[in-house]
């Protein structure tokens, strides 16, 4: 229903915050990561935001990204995972975390949210494995200086790359989620090649 509100930030609570714009003050409920990142009361801020609507209830949940919020859309398709248990895991993990586990496998970290046991973290893996894919979680990766509007068949390349140092950094032992994390952070460059990534990956697996 709504896609986001902005306005001025006027309460900062235990699990939402009050938002008020045009005289209204929403009550939003947010992951206490989320309300870590946020700047101080009586800020402008603009939350994207999930609208639930139940017999009994009307609820809003908010995000400072719309990554996070597709995430978050994601997780509450999984069985057993409702709305506030989304909000759980996001509070313990970031939304590229959480893909990291997902094609990883790593349930323990998806368990350690508040509410969420081994069996329901599995099942979250489960679900979404098909829903989010390596190039889900390579994209944004800033491209290099002189690519800004790189063609798709230039982007296509780049990840393959990506995927082939991924591949190499699992092969050597190290995990899905450790490998992907560590070629994110390699910046690319027109003559960059699956070596050069893999060498620059492995200086951020120490």
């Amino acid at each position: 229903m709504y896609a986001y509100i902005k306005g001025t930030l006027e309460e900062i609570m235990e699990d939402c915050v009050v938002v008020e714009t045009g005289g209204i003050g929403y009550n939003v409920k947010v992951s206490t990561t989320t309300a870590d990142l946020l700047p101080g009361i009586g800020s402008e801020v603009k939350i994207y935001t999930y609208t639930l609507v139940r017999e009994d209830a009307f609820s809003l949940y908010g995000f400072l990204t719309r990554d996070d919020l597709e995430i978050f859309k994601k997780l509450i398709t999984v069985s057993g995972i409702g709305p506030k248990g989304g909000l759980a895991i996001l509070s313990v993990m970031s939304a590229d975390a959480l893909r990291f586990a997902v094609m990883a496998g790593d349930a323990k970290a998806i368990a350690k949210a508040p509410g969420i046991g081994a069996k329901t973290a599995e099942r979250v893996i489960l679900d979404l494995r098909d829903k989010i894919s390596l190039e889900d979680t390579l994209r944004g990766i800033g491209a290099p200086a002189g690519k800004a509007g790189a063609s798709a068949d230039v982007q296509a390349a780049d990840n393959v790359m990506k995927r082939e140092a991924i591949e190499a950094l699992v092969a050597l032992g190290y995990s899905a989620s450790d490998a992907t994390a560590a070629v994110k952070k390699v910046e690319l460059h027109e003559d960059i090649t699956v070596e050069d990534i893999l060498k620059q990956a492995l200086k951020y697996m120490f």
